[in-house]
């Protein structure tokens, strides 16, 4: 009993020094590469996560992420051409819904190519989402609950919807102000755009409760 108390304890050790742990859960460090994959769309379905969206250095998709054996990624390319990644609750493990790990192994970083994406889908909880110097084809849908959408100098062919709960929408989009209609819900904050503006052949709709919209248009 005694060794078998010692061989655990040592197994434990080791795997600890070659990944991190959080929660009672071991984190490894893990990356993702398209490949020759033809990805038309992005859908990011996650919760507990920060997602930082910034632009990729050539025709390829690349994503820095965390696994855990009791939460991990799930990264697929659909037949639609839709590149879906979605965090997955190992069934062996559902005590551990609703707990966090800790900050270090809740960030994904999602290199795209500029202006060669379609459109991008994101959604996550009481973390930030933030695009950094990227433009798509035709749209951008962020939703999340618990944290910021942040934008910077980010484009679109088409239009943005946005959506924060308990949380800000800021940042600046590319474009001028008459390019856009507006459409513009806030409860229990402050919005620097108006709740209704028609004209413009690109969408703005941002839905925010219990936070502020701040953003501009520049060009």
């Amino acid at each position: 009993m005694k060794k078998f108390v010692v061989l655990f304890a040592l197994i434990s050790v080791l795997v600890f020094a070659f990944a991190g742990c959080s929660n009672g859960d071991t984190f490894t460090e893990k990356s993702y590469s398209s490949g020759e994959s033809e990805i038309e769309k992005v859908v990011v379905q996650v919760t507990d996560r920060e997602l930082e969206i910034c632009a990729s250095e050539d025709n390829q998709i690349y994503i820095d992420y965390f696994d855990g054996e009791k939460e991990y990624l799930d990264i697929s390319v659909s037949q639609s051409k839709e590149l879906i990644i979605k965090l997955v609750f190992n069934k062996d493990w559902t005590s551990v819904i609703g707990t966090k790990p800790s900050v270090e192994y809740r960030k994904i970083k999602i290199r795209i190519p500029d202006n060669l994406i379609t459109t991008i889908s994101a959604s996550t909880t009481n973390e930030n989402i933030k695009i950094t110097n990227l433009s798509f084809i035709e749209k951008i849908d962020l939703d999340n609950n618990g944290g910021n959408v942040l934008l910077e100098r980010v484009s679109v062919g088409k239009g943005l919807n946005l959506i924060a709960k308990n949380g800000n929408i800021t940042g600046s989009i590319i474009g001028g102000w008459d390019d856009f209609s507006m459409a513009c819900t806030i409860k229990k904050g402050d919005c620097n755009l108006p709740a209704l503006k028609e004209g413009g052949a690109k969408s703005f709709n941002a839905n925010c409760n219990n936070g502020n919209i701040n953003v501009e248009f520049i060009k």
